[in-house]
């Protein structure tokens, strides 16, 4: 796995004078969303049962930081399950495997916890309810991502990758008449929208999924980064570059009004020079990322000048999702106060 950089120390960002009423549009809902709280707490969880190391297959969510941390804390990770000790425990990620992948694990006797958000299990299980009826899947989304190959890998002979709007212009398919389009979960709503109308208007009997398969905190987060970017100078997203959501809202931002819009992984990225001329700074993050990084950006901007911070709300979350059934009592057999996942989010 790739090593996660450490924050750097820079000079403290200044307060210069001439930019006007300096304030921050925070967006919210932004952050961890419910299924990147399970999986994240899933990985404590394990350590705590079962005690360091416990393996993790991919990054357990696409964030720089909360990688770094739990490998402090004894968790290991792989790319690969044969990478994995025979025996040992082994987390798979918020993003979902294959059934190749839970074959290989249980192979080489490795204890699995399944730690793939509930949203994109149902994703998966409507890609194989559809290749049983003999569909052909469209799966939009980006090829190579996680998501996407754990999708995939649910019916392999039945899905063809969109990985953008212009492919749906060149895609083939067997039958015109039996045709599904499904989705990563953490694409950008509209270009995801503008995908199927260009499959629809190729092939009318297109059919929908029995529900949205964006999720909620990626389309919340959207929405709420559409409001903020009107009226912003410059948007700044926290988050990692693998991060797809993450990078999807520095591209909503651009395309709904924000004059400049950067992605960092910490507050010591941004730049002076982002600042000049600035009074509005719109700030968000994508949902793999703890609060505590939008707290050092807002301190930061703080001593910036940027003191005036207006909280833009466009909708209220409160699902969580219960832990997997391995970490959902502790090692005498008592409930954790923990199974049903859940840490306070913006």
């Amino acid at each position: 796995m790739p090593v996660p950089r450490i924050p750097r120390r820079r000079e403290p960002l200044q307060d210069i004078a001439g930019s006007g009423h300096k304030r921050v549009l925070l967006a919210s809902p932004r952050g961890y969303c419910a299924g990147v709280d399970r999986a994240v707490i899933a990985v404590e969880k394990a350590l705590e049962r079962f005690g360091a190391p416990v393996y993790v297959r991919k990054q357990i969510v696409h964030n720089i930081h909360v990688v770094t941390e739990l490998e402090a804390a004894g968790a290991v990770f792989v790319e690969e399950v044969d990478e994995v000790p025979p025996g040992a425990h082994v987390v798979f990620s918020a993003h979902g495997v294959s059934p190749a992948v839970v074959d290989a694990a249980a192979d080489r006797g490795l204890r699995a916890i399944d730690a793939t958000c509930p949203l994109v299990t149902k994703v998966h299980r409507e890609a194989v309810r559809f290749a049983r009826d003999d569909y052909e899947i469209l799966l939009i989304g980006h090829v190579g991502h996680e998501e996407v190959e754990g999708t995939a890998g649910e019916a392999p002979d039945h899905v063809t990758i969109v990985n953008s709007p212009d492919e749906a212009d060149t895609i083939e398919v067997r039958d015109p008449s039996k045709v599904v389009w499904l989705s990563q979960t953490t694409l950008s709503v509209d270009e995801t929208m503008e995908t199927v109308r260009r499959l629809r208007a190729r092939f009318p009997e297109l059919q929908d999924p029995p529900s949205d398969d964006i999720c909620y905190a990626t389309q919340n987060r959207q929405v709420a980064i559409k409001k903020v970017a009107k009226d912003a100078d410059l948007v700044i997203v926290v988050g990692s570059a693998n991060s797809s959501n993450s990078v999807r809202l520095v591209e909503v931002a651009l395309e709904y009004g924000a004059k400049a819009a950067y992605r960092v992984d910490y507050a010591d990225e941004v730049e002076q020079a982002w600042l000049d001329g600035v009074e509005t700074v719109g700030v968000t993050s994508g949902a793999s990322v703890p609060e505590v990084l939008v707290q050092q950006v807002l301190d930061d901007l703080a001593a910036a000048g940027y003191r005036d911070v207006e909280e833009v709300r466009t909708a209220e979350e409160d699902l969580q999702f219960s832990l997997p059934k391995e970490l959902r009592t502790d090692a005498a057999g008592k409930r954790d106060d923990r199974a049903l996942g859940g840490r306070s989010r913006p």
